[in-house]
């Protein structure tokens, strides 16, 4: 077991606090948000994710995982010193695309100032490539006591929704280090958890997590750009995916068509892997065409309403979806929120459900009524837009749906149904790429 301080309690930093503790390690997640913290230690958590809200309980039972305010008292809880700090703190995007590290040098210069004994230093949080050699300069510039200390690099891989599986049971296990004592610390940490290992030197690892996640992100502009092609030519792009997945050289993950990829990380990572790029003198375009195609695709959806209702000026759309994806309440970057813009912007009135996320779109979204199911959302809707493919959403009763709108008009942004079926009910129905 190793005592262990984890900074930050966003999505990744409560993930990796409660999975650390799960896989048998004593962990305390620190946070400077007083409210958040007092809501998880009264057993309440701030986000949806599946599984998290059993663990953490369970785990704060077994007085495994602690919380606390300060970096300080997180590093030596109750008289245990950190083998290791994982920082998991937000790097939000700049309006060049660049990473905002501020926090990052904020939260490294409080872990030097709090040093007692030889300590690993671990990014967490998705970083530009080069943060890690900044990380160390920063501790060893404040590192008045020469307190032993190494940084290292654990890139996350966890998706939204699946979380607390992706970190417990991973692909793979990525370790940056610069020294064979961090790599030992390491090793001993994820111990539990059964998964390849693979040690690389600080940056390598830092760029992987930026390479990993603007490759899937251009795996699905892809398919969006052979769903337009597809929707020209008469072809199925459900059909041409899954003819393409089934080589292994491709694999079938991240080929659905649809409204775009959403969420806080691919938006961020590929426009922090771009200006990375032309930092250093390489103009890396294919990013640049992974991103306007994504964005295309939000424009598809509008064009789409646009053809089945005419004029938007006082028409009714209602919104079945808000989540930039199925299992997460997070609204960040999610396409609805700009597609929604849009569709206000021309005079449409929006009404929405969403199965999680209905709380966050309450304090997001204004002039949109929100209401509490979907048959309700339907509800004397000219057309209704299926924005995220959540599991309730596949057995409606669309012959309720139906009765209940003004129009029967069906935009499915994420192929969700069968087109035969719904047009048999008399749907006036659209998708992505198919005819």
């Amino acid at each position: 077991m190793k005592n262990i301080c984890v900074v930050g309690t966003g999505y990744v930093g409560l993930v990796t606090g409660t999975c650390l503790a799960q896989a048998g390690h004593r962990v305390v997640c620190v946070d400077s948000d007083a409210k958040k913290i007092k809501m998880l230690q009264s057993g309440k958590v701030p986000i949806y994710e599946p599984g998290l809200e059993k663990l953490i309980r369970k785990n704060v039972r077994q007085k495994r995982l602690h919380f606390c305010g300060s970096i300080p008292d997180g590093m030596h809880h109750q008289g245990k010193s950190a083998d290791a700090v994982f920082i998991a703190v937000g790097t939000p995007p700049l309006p060049d695309g660049s990473a905002d590290l501020t926090t990052v040098e904020h939260v490294a210069m409080e872990i030097t100032q709090a040093l007692k004994q030889y300590t690993v230093i671990v990014e967490k949080s998705t970083v530009p490539v080069e943060t890690g050699g900044w990380v160390a300069k920063t501790i060893q510039a404040y590192n008045y006591k020469n307190i032993p200390f190494d940084v290292a690099s654990n890139p996350e891989f966890l998706r939204e929704g699946s979380a607390v599986e992706d970190f417990l049971h991973p692909d793979r296990i990525v370790l940056g280090v610069s020294s064979k004592k961090a790599e030992k610390m390491l090793r001993e940490i994820y111990e539990p958890i059964q998964a390849p290992i693979v040690v690389t030197d600080i940056k390598s690892a830092e760029i992987i997590k930026h390479a990993s996640n603007s490759f899937l992100a251009m795996k699905i502009s892809y398919i969006n750009a052979v769903a337009n092609l597809c929707e020209k030519t008469g072809a199925d792009v459900t059909q041409v995916a899954h003819g393409m997945g089934l080589d292994k050289r491709i694999g079938a993950s991240f080929l659905n068509a649809g409204a775009g990829y959403g969420g806080f990380c691919f938006p961020k990572d590929l426009e922090a892997f771009y200006w990375i790029s032309k930092k250093k003198g390489y103009d890396f375009k294919l990013l640049q065409a992974v991103k306007e195609i994504n964005e295309g695709q939000k424009e598809a959806v509008l064009h789409k309403v646009e053809e089945e209702l005419w004029n938007l000026n006082g028409k009714r759309i209602g919104f079945l979806g808000l989540s930039f994806k199925p299992n997460t309440d997070d609204l960040r970057f999610a396409p609805s929120l700009e597609i929604i813009g849009h569709l206000q912007s021309k005079g449409a009135s929006i009404q929405a459900y969403d199965p999680v996320a209905m709380p966050k779109a309450g304090r997001i979204l204004k002039n949109v009524r929100l209401v509490r199911t979907a048959y309700e959302c339907a509800r004397g809707a000219d057309a209704l837009i299926l924005m995220t493919e959540w599991s309730e959403f596949k057995d409606l009763d669309f012959k309720k749906i139906k009765n209940r709108m003004r129009r029967p008009v069906l935009i499915d942004a994420r192929n969700l149904y069968d087109p035969a079926a719904m047009r048999k009910l008399g749907f006036n129905y659209r998708s992505i790429g198919r005819p």
